[in-house]
């Protein structure tokens, strides 16, 4: 498929850039065309004129450095009938008769300037007040010029054409980047959601086949049961985990763009989950900066916090502190941090802890993870025009949430 998306975008770009190359040097090929027909007829017409002053003067002049090697002009009579011929170059003229019917096919073409195709020739009308004369040239110079002009048009626009589909190939490689890279995370996400269903439902459909023996009494009959209960559960905490992943991919609707109370979502994240870490053997110092707000879902915002503490909750070390920390630290920006002593998280994870259904090590306990609540808290976060990172140094692992303040933020800072 992204072979074919890269062709697309490569023939879709080639067939604009040519129909503008065609466009281009046409219309430099017509231009050029024109500018040396005006030139040639001006060229004729000046050849009229002195041939006029000279058969007045009487006298004899050098013919001008701009005359052809074969060129004539005829004069005219009122009938169009040839009067006269004034032969210029060196070539003999043609017979009376010739001259009488090349004057009759230019009188009737009825254009003033013109190529005679069957005689390699251009005439020119040209009036003076001593009458009507009809100048012919070789027009083989006028083809050789325009043919050069349309071989250098031709061999211009190849190499144009080359450097653009060049141009076209590496753009197509950087623009179907973004949609590659998704394709895949596309692929991967659905293989890794189909491994985490598949385990609980193979677990629900043993038990269930279990319980249809008639051989077993009724307290391992309710042992199954509590199997199946349970994996029901975890199923249900994972289709709830995907499809809040979904709602937070399809980005946040205007009506939850609202002001938020961040400090307050925080603080009541941090009190609901004191329990819990209390239970799991560890403390929490937080410390709160009062009055941040920012713009977002306050049930979303409030459940990246969570998400954080969970996750500090799950994988700090025995008998530690947890610490959480939000504050300004710009007039536009605020920042929470969320600390706890624990193994270090190597520098790959660190680029790879948010991506969906990863695990630092997946061999070791799930604790009920799946790897889906920090995708699910950067989707968030982004959604909201902010940033969430980790870090991990001197044993202390941090996860960094920033987010931009609204205007009442700035206010207070101003007050203060």
């Amino acid at each position: 498929m992204i072979r074919r998306l890269r062709l697309k975008f490569v023939c879709a770009n080639m067939l604009i850039v040519t129909a503008m190359l065609v466009a281009i040097f046409g219309a430099m090929y017509q231009a050029n065309r024109t500018t040396l027909e005006q030139e040639i007829v001006d060229q004729m017409r000046m050849m009229v004129a002195a041939d006029t002053v000279l058969s007045q003067d009487g006298r004899q002049a050098a013919p001008p450095s701009w005359v052809w090697d074969n060129c004539f002009i005829l004069q005219l009579n009122q009938n169009g009938s040839v009067i006269g011929v004034t032969q210029q170059g060196t070539d003999a003229p043609p017979d009376w008769s010739v001259l009488e019917d090349l004057a009759e096919i230019a009188l009737s073409d009825g254009r003033e300037s013109a190529i005679l195709e069957g005689y390699s020739l251009r005439y020119c009308r040209v009036s003076t007040p001593t009458g009507d004369y009809l100048v012919f040239v070789d027009s083989s110079y006028e083809q050789s010029r325009l043919q050069a002009a349309l071989w250098d048009c031709l061999r211009l626009g190849a190499a144009s054409f080359a450097a653009f589909l060049l141009i076209s190939i590496l753009l197509a490689r950087w623009a179907v980047k973004p949609v590659e890279r998704a394709w895949k995370e596309q692929r991967q996400f659905v293989a890794d959601a189909s491994h985490e269903l598949k385990t609980p439902l193979t677990v629900i459909l043993t038990n269930a086949e279990l319980l249809q023996e008639p051989g077993y009494d009724p307290e391992a009959k309710q042992t199954f049961s509590r199997h199946i209960l349970l994996m029901s559960r975890q199923m249900r905490e994972l289709i709830e985990q995907l499809l809040e992943l979904a709602r937070v991919d399809d980005g946040l609707p205007n009506a939850a763009r609202q002001r938020v109370d961040w400090s307050k979502a925080v603080a009541d994240a941090v009190m609901m989950f004191e329990p819990v870490c209390f239970e799991r053997g560890h403390s929490v110092s937080s410390w709160v900066e009062p009055g941040l707000e920012v713009r977002g879902d306050p049930a979303r915002l409030q459940h990246v916090a969570e998400i954080l503490l969970d996750n500090a909750g799950k994988y700090a070390a025995p008998h530690s502190v947890i610490e959480v920390d939000l504050r300004r630290i710009t007039p536009r920006q605020c920042l929470l941090s969320v600390s706890d002593p624990g193994e270090p998280i190597s520098q790959a994870d660190l680029n790879n802890i948010f991506k969906r259904f990863y695990r630092t090590d997946p061999a070791r306990e799930r604790n009920g993870s799946y790897g889906l609540g920090l995708a699910i808290a950067e989707g968030i976060v982004t959604g909201c025009r902010g940033k969430i990172w980790a870090e991990s140094e001197n044993g202390i692992n941090t996860f960094y949430v920033r987010l931009p303040l609204l205007r009442q933020g700035r206010r207070q800072t101003q007050a203060e």
